[in-house]
């Protein structure tokens, strides 16, 4: 059948190869999982009126295709990414992507100190990572958080089952429903928007859809417990049931974000003072 030869191509690259296979897959990333999330990086910007008077940086932007999107409609864009594979591409768009390192050195790295728009686009965002990335908001900027939606709506939650049965209960992060409003608020700052969009993921074929859900990163700590062979194996079989007819794969997936404002100390000065008397 074409599907087992397909299958087979990609599950015995990862047993022959092993960590050598993960070289490849921040081009994986870039060249097929990386355009899934367009509807989510248009809504976002469509929503917030993302144009020329937008000064914004993308936190962990990977390959850079969220800045492009921006750029396109006219913003100044730069970009925090940590892997420097996924960096050297977005360099290579010709977009500025300063390497991240730790928070702390990061922080000096970046272009410009401050943007009236930071995106953090990563899946579960930290309460550290988002502390930092608030504080590159201008006052009265924004800050904008995503994460997949509930499991319910989203048919990767079989295939994530994946990468949960071998990854260790206590390093498992679920996305809640309030989990991103509460980042906001512990960080600081008002939310003030949300979406909901839904995001197809879809692949011309098996192999396609197993490099892509790798290049992820969300199967690392399951390929250390299990082995990348077996964790390649069970995605295999976790895919079938979203095969289509032509032997191409298609999961739909709802994703949400929010927007937090950073208060502006002007606003919060007037407040307190109440309005100046003549």
């Amino acid at each position: 059948m074409a599907s087992a030869r397909v299958t087979g191509s990609t599950v015995d690259r990862v047993r022959a190869d092993g960590p050598a296979e993960r070289r490849g897959r921040a081009r994986d990333w870039a060249e097929i999982q990386e355009r899934m999330l367009v509807p989510l990086y248009q809504d976002v910007y469509r929503r917030l009126e993302v144009g020329a008077a937008t000064s914004l940086l993308g936190v962990g932007c990977r390959s850079g295709l969220a800045l492009l999107l921006a750029e396109g409609r006219g913003a100044q864009v730069a970009g925090v990414e940590w892997d420097e594979e996924l960096r050297e591409l977005a360099v290579a768009r010709g977009l500025e992507v300063a390497p991240g390192g730790s928070l702390a050195r990061s922080a000096h790295s970046v272009p410009r100190p401050a943007h009236s728009l930071v995106t953090v686009f990563e899946q579960s965002p930290t309460p550290a990572l988002v502390a930092w990335s608030a504080q590159r908001t201008l006052p009265g900027g924004l800050l904008v958080l995503a994460d997949r939606g509930p499991a319910e709506c989203c048919e990767s939650t079989a295939v994530l089952e994946v990468a949960h049965r071998h990854t260790p209960s206590e390093d498992r992060e679920e996305p809640a429903p309030a989990a991103l409003e509460s980042l906001l608020v512990s960080a600081g700052l008002r939310p003030s928007m949300a979406g909901r969009v839904v995001c197809p993921f879809a692949y011309a074929d098996l192999d396609s859809a197993i490099r892509g859900l790798l290049a992820t990163g969300l199967f690392d700590r399951a390929e250390q417990q299990a082995g990348a062979a077996l964790v390649a194996k069970e995605l295999e079989e976790a895919l079938h049931p979203y095969r289509c007819p032509d032997g191409s794969v298609r999961m739909v997936n709802e994703y949400r974000w929010v927007a937090g404002a950073r208060p502006d100390p002007d606003d919060e000065n007037l407040g307190r003072s109440g309005p100046s008397r003549g």
